[in-house]
């Protein structure tokens, strides 16, 4: 077929030659992840297995853990921000914290390690909205480290510093719990190791 370079596109064409019982074989992208941002996203390859992962996802049955780089220091160990994510009026591309036409987001940060100028953090997700560790970061007042979007600290051509490191979930079909976990990629961790 003739693809553009999309990850979706690649998949199609990876499961073209795999059926389910109806003959039917159509993956779907449960959930995704923002450009440049690294790890694990979760695929189905059949319509039934979309919808009971969509449902899970819906019910928050789907446990995800990010880890990213904030601009500067965050003194607390904990923290839950509950901020609602809605289109950003001055910039359409962009999201932002907002009371209008917004909905519920929730995103709890684990500090993971402090350096000199940045935090090392792990992440969970309670709603999935567009961008939302990246909006929520900022608006806290610690931006995700090189975010080309929503940063302001930038050092090059990479994407922001946030991966998809663990996804859990129970199998569609037989209910068995699944764990996947992905290493930060390669350009993550050697600037981790500047820093050290």
């Amino acid at each position: 077929g003739n693809f553009t370079n999309t990850l979706a596109n690649g998949l199609m064409y990876y499961t073209n030659n795999l059926s389910d019982v109806n003959g039917e074989s159509r993956p779907g992208i449960v959930h995704r992840l923002d450009k440049d941002t690294s790890g694990l996203m979760l695929v189905a390859k059949t319509n039934k297995a979309h919808e009971i992962l969509a449902e899970d996802f819906k019910i928050h049955a789907v446990k995800r853990e990010y880890i990213a780089l904030l601009c500067g220091v965050f003194p607390h160990n904990e923290a839950k921000i509950d901020a609602p994510i809605g289109r950003d009026e001055a910039n359409r591309k962009k999201m932002t914290v907002t009371a209008k036409n917004s909905k519920e987001a929730i995103t709890h940060l684990k500090v993971v390690k402090r350096y000199q100028n940045n935090t090392l953090v792990s992440l969970h997700l309670e709603t999935g909205r567009t961008h939302q560790i990246r909006v929520h970061m900022k608006y806290i007042g610690y931006p995700v480290f090189n975010d080309p979007v929503y940063g302001s600290q930038k050092i090059k051509e990479v994407g922001q510093f946030l991966h998809s490191k663990t996804i859990d979930f129970a199998h569609p079909i037989t209910k068995e719990m699944l764990h996947f976990e992905s290493e930060l990629p390669i350009f993550f961790k050697k600037y981790l190791n500047e820093l050290e």
